[in-house]
C-alpha cells in the first residue's frame, strides 16, 4: 500500500463510514508506514480483534500481528476499567469511549490522565506513567452523585444503607447498581461529509466532461457519415476508396461509446458518495431521541435506482 497523506485522510472517511477490520488493517498499514505507531497499534489491534475465518485473509494476518509488535514496542498501553457500565472515558481530556472499553488504549510513553465521566456519578480520575512498550492498568470507581436534599437529610448513597434526619426523613432511593443513563449527543464530525461531498462534485464534473466529449465526438461521427453518403459511398462492404473514412468513422463510434460508458461510471460515483455524505449527515448521533429510529432503503425501478432515509431529527 502506498503510504501517503491522502490515502490516510481517505481511509480515514471511509473508517468514519465503515469501522470493519479490512478499513481498520489497511488504516494501520498506512499509520504504520508514515511511522505514526500510536495510531497504528489502535486500528491494527482493532483488526486483529475483529479478524473474520476467511481464508482468503489468513494469510495477511501474521504481517498485521508483525507490525502491530513493531508499533506496541514504540508507545505506551493502558489497560482502563471503570465500575460503571457506559461511563465516558477521556485520556489526557479526549474521549476515547465508553465503559467496558474494547482493547488498550495506546498512549505515547510519559505522563498520562484517565478520566472516568457519567451524568449520574462523581468524575474520577488518574494519573499514571507508562514506559515505552509497556503497559499501565487503570481501575477508576466513580460514586452516585448526591442531591442537595440527600445531602442535608443525611442520606447515603453507596452500600445499600439510609439515614434518617432529625424530621423523620426517609430513605431517598438512589439510580440502580445497573442503570445507565445514555450521555449528550456527541459533536457530528463533519470531515467524512465534506469529503464525501467534494468526491461526489469531482465526479460530477467529470461526468459531465465525458458526457461533452461523447456528444462531440458524435457529432464529428454524424459528419463523417454524411460526407460518405454524400460522396456515394456507403461502409458495409466498403470499396478501397472509402476504406479510411470507413475506419475513421469506426474509430468516432468507438470514442463515443468509450466517453458515454465514463461518463455513466462517473455519475453513478457521484450519486453513491452523495447518498454517503448525505446518510451520514442525517444519521442520528448517538444519545439523541431519534437514535435508531433511521431506515436506509434501496429503491429500484427500471432505468433508475436511488436511497431512500426514512426517520425523524
Amino acid at each position: 500500500m502506498v503510504s501517503d497523506p491522502y490515502v490516510e485522510t481517505e481511509l480515514e472517511s471511509a473508517w468514519a463510514l465503515n469501522p470493519t477490520f479490512d478499513v481498520a488493517y489497511n488504516l494501520g498499514n498506512t499509520k504504520y508506514q508514515l511511522k505514526k505507531y500510536k495510531e497504528a497499534a489502535q486500528y491494527l489491534s482493532f483488526a486483529l480483534r475483529h479478524w473474520p475465518l476467511l481464508k482468503g485473509v489468513a494469510k495477511l494476518r501474521p504481517r498485521a500481528e508483525q507490525w502491530l509488535a513493531e508499533s506496541r514496542a514504540q508507545v505506551g498501553a493502558l489497560k482502563v476499567s471503570v465500575t460503571v457500565a457506559g461511563a465516558e472515558v477521556l485520556v489526557d481530556g479526549k474521549r476515547v469511549g465508553r465503559a467496558p472499553l474494547e482493547g488498550e488504549v495506546f498512549v505515547d510513553p510519559g505522563e498520562h490522565r484517565v478520566e472516568a465521566m457519567h451524568l449520574d456519578y462523581e468524575p474520577s480520575s488518574q494519573t499514571v506513567s507508562v514506559a515505552k512498550g509497556g503497559t499501565a492498568e487503570v481501575k477508576l470507581a466513580i460514586t452516585p452523585v448526591r442531591s442537595e436534599a440527600q445531602a442535608s437529610a443525611g442520606v447515603k448513597t453507596e452500600g445499600g444503607g439510609s439515614a434518617t434526619g432529625a424530621r423523620g426523613v426517609g430513605p431517598v432511593a438512589g439510580p440502580s447498581a445497573g442503570s445507565v443513563e445514555p450521555l449528550p449527543p456527541e459533536k457530528r464530525n463533519w470531515v467524512p461529509v465534506i469529503a464525501l461531498g467534494a468526491a461526489s462534485a469531482v465526479g460530477l464534473g467529470v461526468g459531465i466532461g465525458m458526457t461533452v466529449a461523447s456528444n462531440n465526438a458524435s457529432a464529428d461521427g454524424h459528419a463523417q457519415a454524411d460526407a460518405i453518403l454524400k460522396a456515394g459511398g456507403g461502409c458495409p462492404d466498403a470499396p478501397a476508396a472509402y476504406s479510411q473514412a470507413c475506419a475513421e468513422l469506426r474509430s468516432t463510434a468507438s470514442r463515443v461509446d468509450t466517453f458515454g460508458r465514463a461518463a455513466t461510471v462517473a455519475y453513478t460515483a457521484s450519486g453513491v458518495l452523495a447518498i454517503a455524505a448525505v446518510t451520514y449527515a442525517l444519521w442520528p448521533r448517538p444519545g439523541t431521541k431519534a437514535s435508531g429510529k433511521v431506515r436506509v432503503l434501496p429503491e429500484t425501478q427500471v432505468g433508475y435506482g436511488g436511497i431512500v432515509v426514512q426517520g425523524a431529527w
